[in-house]
């Protein structure tokens, strides 16, 4: 980075002697490095590395008599930014921003303009907005400046005094009542509710249960499963294994005859291309990627990859909630695909409706370059860059394409008095799951059968039954969450990411197996602000929110008198509830017996930022703490005991490791559970697959003991 820097420095000093230099700021060096390389030596680009100027850290800083005027600072350590973009700024002929096209990027470039205009009077100022990094649409750009939206300022604005009165009403209320350090905001406050009401439905749910079974046929080398449907002419359900058994045991011998063969068609349109929540979404269930790590990559394709001696933005602007592609885009797809895919072009273009919630500032995220095809791009990329590339790319194409044609079979088989149905599917027109390959499903895959007619008799080779549980509300994951917030109106394209990144750094929240678990501390501030402001976490109330401020932005609504009509109410809430409410400090802390090595005092199991963990009681004196241990070190003649731990200052995945390290280096990513194999002494650890849900395993590698449902009924005598 600083080598980038003074090259940049190295270049301006060469080049602003020239009074007609045009002045670019940008957001991030990635996007100036890609943009400088367009433009030509008469152009500087710089980057302001997001915000300069917010409102102030350690005040409230919103003046609530003066129709909540803020009262903006330069950001802490953005001080010698801002005096750099204002010097170069003054050898310039005129400056263009060029921040991203969202309120965000409007409230950046505004508070730019403001202090380039203070140091610079009479300079020319203008704004520039393009949806992609292209050398193109950043020629056009520059040559349709226009001046700001205050429009969408004003909105901006809305939003960070909003979220400041929140934050700092609710917030110092839990330090009081709670524990220092702790945070609440009006939307993660909503989505951490949204994620606790879950976990209650969760844990609240009596699974039942039923059972399956099927039938094993053949004819000839195909062989193919039916599943009971009916048995005496009703619908079957099987609610043990005795019925299971009896219903075996009756048709066991009977011939197995086809009374029915029912085919259809039906035609599978291809989906639109992806906004920032279904990429997420999509990214989370089929690449196994967290919504933060979605939109990083997401950032890096749209910034800039350098291929070859070109470096261009490959995907269109990442945060979106539009449908909507250009003219120009559905010109250059639909040449592609009557070039590759002539067969599979369809007369006129397909058209896909937006969410009427939709901002719609923006088109769907698409490859600004159709040409660059997966396969072009694999030298280019890295693996997680080329995964999200390929879905995108895949996506974006097939959304264009003819749809594809499936033909879906029914054969009932009858046994005696049980009647079972085999299900097949095959695609007779592939359309455009020609395009498809990274994005495919189990459901895109053929499943055939043989030539079969009504009255054939086929070869049983045996019943399979199996012992199934109901299933209740599943626990959210980063794709389940985001889906709920869109449906619900709750953030915008730019937040969703965000929103589940503070639930979990406040540790209100952990992601085990890509589920988001609400912790004992989520559990409570949740209780608190539910009962105290139950209209402040509410969704519809969050999602109201959010229409006023769209309301600002088009010039709907006065948002010093929406804020007027929220803060009054509000404000007195806070003050009643802060002389009012319980205090629960300290009641998280839990007695142990272990003793502190340092001084001999008991300790106690506290919450810190990351988890529990043990701390001295005789603080302050005695400042000794210590992980909580989940085992016993499995290497032998070791003794040290296994904890959680983290890299990179807290950051980074959690790992269980020997509390001896460096002297023992062993470690594991499964968490351990407080019981020992009974195979081998070793600890089990919490496992999970798609297949058998959670279940216990030891840690062992030489060790086959897997803890099964039936050794928790295992007595210890």
């Amino acid at each position: 980075m600083a080598s980038e820097k003074s090259g940049t420095k190295k270049r301006i000093k060469k080049t602003t002697s020239d009074k007609k230099i045009t002045l670019v700021i940008v957001e991030s060096p990635a996007k100036a490095k890609t943009i400088e390389k367009y433009l030509g030596d008469k152009y500087v680009v710089l980057a302001s590395m997001g915000h300069l100027i917010d409102l102030p850290k350690s005040r409230i800083g919103v003046d609530v008599e003066n129709g909540f005027t803020p009262e903006y600072l330069t950001i802490r350590g953005k001080a010698k930014l801002l005096k750099e973009l204002q010097k170069y700024a003054k050898k310039a002929g005129r400056v263009l921003l060029a921040s991203d096209n969202d309120r965000e990027g409007e409230a950046i470039s505004y508070h730019i303009r403001n202090a380039l205009q203070q140091k610079n009077e009479g300079l020319e100022i203008r704004r520039i907005v393009f949806n992609e990094i292209t050398p193109q649409a950043i020629r056009d750009a520059v040559r349709d400046p226009h001046e700001l939206d205050e429009d969408k300022v004003n909105a901006q604005k809305a939003r960070r005094v909003l979220d400041r009165l929140v934050g700092y009403y609710l917030s110092p209320l839990l330090w009081k009542k709670v524990k220092n350090g702790l945070s609440a905001g009006r939307v993660q406050s909503v989505a951490l509710r949204l994620i606790c009401e879950r976990e209650h439905e969760v844990e609240s749910f009596i699974p039942e249960e039923y059972w399956s079974l099927e039938a094993d046929f053949k004819k000839g080398r195909y062989s193919f499963t039916g599943d009971l449907v009916q048995y005496k002419g009703e619908k079957v359900e099987l609610r043990n294994e005795t019925e299971v058994l009896a219903i075996m045991n009756a048709v066991t011998g009977d011939a197995c005859l086809i009374t029915d063969i029912r085919e259809m068609d039906k035609a599978v349109r291809p989906k639109p291309p992806f906004t920032t929540s279904k990429l997420q979404q999509t990214a989370a269930n089929r690449l196994g990627f967290t919504s933060k790590k979605t939109m990083q990559i997401a950032q890096q394709l749209y910034e800039g990859i350098n291929i070859g001696s070109t470096r261009i933005g490959l995907i269109s602007y990442m945060r979106t909630d539009s449908v909507r592609v250009s003219e120009t885009a559905l010109k250059e797809v639909r040449d592609f695909i009557g070039t590759h895919y002539p067969a599979e072009l369809p007369a006129e273009t397909q058209v896909y409706a937006t969410d009427k919630k939709a901002q719609d500032a923006h088109e769907a995220i698409r490859p600004t370059m159709v040409g660059y095809t997966p396969d072009s791009m694999k030298e280019h990329l890295n693996k997680d860059q080329l995964k999200l590339y390929t879905i995108i790319w895949e996506r974006f194409v097939a959304s264009q394409m003819n749809p594809a044609k499936v033909r879906s079979t029914a054969m009932d088989v009858v046994a005696g008095e049980a009647l079972f149905r085999v299900n097949a599917s095959r695609v007779v027109e592939k359309g455009f799951y020609k395009v498809i390959k990274l994005l495919a499903t189990k459901e895109d895959k053929d499943s055939t059968l043989p030539e079969l007619k009504v009255g054939e008799e086929l070869k049983l080779e045996g019943y399979r039954s199996e012992q199934h549980f109901t299933q209740g509300s599943a626990r959210f994951t980063d794709a389940s969450i985001i889906k709920m917030l869109e449906e619900k109106g709750i953030g915008r394209p730019s937040t969703y990411a965000p929103i589940i990144s503070v639930l979990l750094e406040r540790y209100y929240v952990t992601r085990e197996n890509r589920q988001l678990v609400p912790t004992t501390l989520g559990r409570m501030i949740n209780d608190i602000l539910v009962e105290s402001f139950p209209d402040v976490v509410n969704a519809s109330f969050t999602a109201g929110m959010e229409s006023m401020l769209d309301e600002v932005e088009e010039s709907k609504r006065d948002w010093g008198l929406a804020l007027g009509e929220f803060y009054g109410p509000f404000k007195a809430r806070v003050d009643e509830i802060m002389e009012t409410l319980q205090s629960f400090r300290g009641t998280l802390d839990e007695p142990t017996d272990v003793v502190c090595e340092k001084c001999g005092k008991p300790m106690v199991k506290k919450l810190g930022r990351f988890g529990f963990f043990l701390a001295c009681t005789g603080f302050p004196e005695c400042r000794n703490t210590k992980s909580i241990p989940l085992a016993r070190c499995p290497r032998p003649d070791c003794g040290g005991e296994i904890v959680a731990r983290r890299k990179a200052k807290g950051r980074g995945r959690e790992f269980y490791g020997c509390s001896r390290y460096p002297e023992c280096d062993f470690i594991t990513y499964y968490k351990p559970t407080q019981s020992d194999c009974p195979k081998c002494g070793w600890f089990l650890v919490e496992r999970f697959d798609k297949k058998r849900g959670s279940y216990k395993a030891c840690i062992n590698p030489a060790c086959d003991y897997l803890h099964s449902q039936e050794d928790e009924h295992v007595s210890d005598d």
